[in-house]
């Protein structure tokens, strides 16, 4: 059996067609005909049922894929390590980072090293797009990502980790900034100043449509630049508010803000951990055993809170 074959099988089982499988691979329809026929002959098993106008797999092939496309995926991991010794780059773990991650990042890097202490981490920050990019094509290990996972995203697969709680900022001489909890609707007199949407879809999502679910559309504020431009404006008094991360909050502090919860059920994000399908590395594997009592920790913290 040769890993040529099994990648023939495989692209054919996705196109249930020979001559458009043949196109994808690049290569002539008899030989992938030929190929798969040596396959079946080594295999004493038919694993394609065929026909003029119909290509499908038999039983028989559709147990055989799942098994062939782990073999296809080993030699992908195999040929990432290879690449890795190649470029010096083996005891090195890249991750794609998202904002305000807070206490939970420093927790598990420090629970990371602890359990690996012989691999450099190399932390990544680049929009959602660009970062799901780089682990499919292995330039990241693994990559955080807020929000709900994409939905084109092949080769990925999400390990969902905690949620990100918001908090409304508002100025801290504002009547508002004196309450336990605050919902959406009670700040729809306020301007809002938000990102831009392209910067993180996720988040002004999750805000816009909880005013909406409210009934009102929230007033827009002044153009925004970075969150910690935005603070001090809403600091100097003037009525606006915005968000800011609860795991983020120490740091997001900054004099005459008040940061104050939003009422249950509140307003949260999903935070998972991104990485390649297939066998995982083993330093990735650690970082994925790091992440969970991290998440755990921190969790309970803000719990007793």
């Amino acid at each position: 059996m040769e890993l040529r074959q099994l990648r023939y099988f495989v692209t054919v089982a996705e196109e249930l067609h020979f001559g458009r499988a043949a196109a994808r691979l690049l290569i002539g329809q008899p030989a992938v005909s030929q190929q798969i026929r040596r396959l079946e002959r080594e295999l004493k098993v038919e694993l394609f049922d065929r026909s003029p106008r119909l290509v499908r797999l038999t039983s028989a092939g559709e147990a055989f894929l799942p098994a062939a496309r782990d073999v296809l995926r080993a030699e992908d991991s195999a040929l990432a390590v290879a690449a890795d010794l190649a470029a010096g780059r083996l005891g090195v773990l890249r991750i794609g980072t998202v904002t305000a991650l807070g206490d939970r990042l420093g927790l598990i890097l420090d629970a990371f090293g602890r359990q690996a202490p012989e691999v450099r981490v190399e932390l990544v920050a680049l929009p959602v797009k660009e970062r799901l990019a780089q682990l499919a094509d292995g330039r990241l290990d693994a990559a955080f990502v807020r929000g709900a996972p994409p939905e084109q995203t092949p080769g990925l697969r999400y390990l969902p980790l905690w949620r990100d709680e918001l908090l409304a900022a508002v100025p801290a001489r504002h009547p508002l900034a004196e309450r336990a909890e605050l919902s959406p609707r009670d700040l729809a007199e306020l301007p809002l100043r938000l990102t831009e949407r392209r910067n993180h879809p996720a988040l002004v999502d999750l805000v816009l449509n909880a005013c909406h679910a409210e009934g009102f559309e929230p007033v827009p504020g002044p153009p925004t630049g970075s969150l910690q431009d935005t603070l001090v404006a809403i600091g100097t008094g003037a009525p606006m508010w915005t968000v800011v991360y609860a795991g983020n909050a120490h740091i997001a502090r900054v004099p005459r803000i008040a940061l104050v919860p939003f009422a249950s059920p509140g307003l949260s994000l999903p935070v998972s951990l991104a990485v390649r399908q297939g066998p995982a590395a083993p330093r990735v594997s650690r970082l994925l055993a790091a992440c969970r009592p991290a998440a755990r920790a921190v969790t309970s913290d803000d719990q007793d809170s």
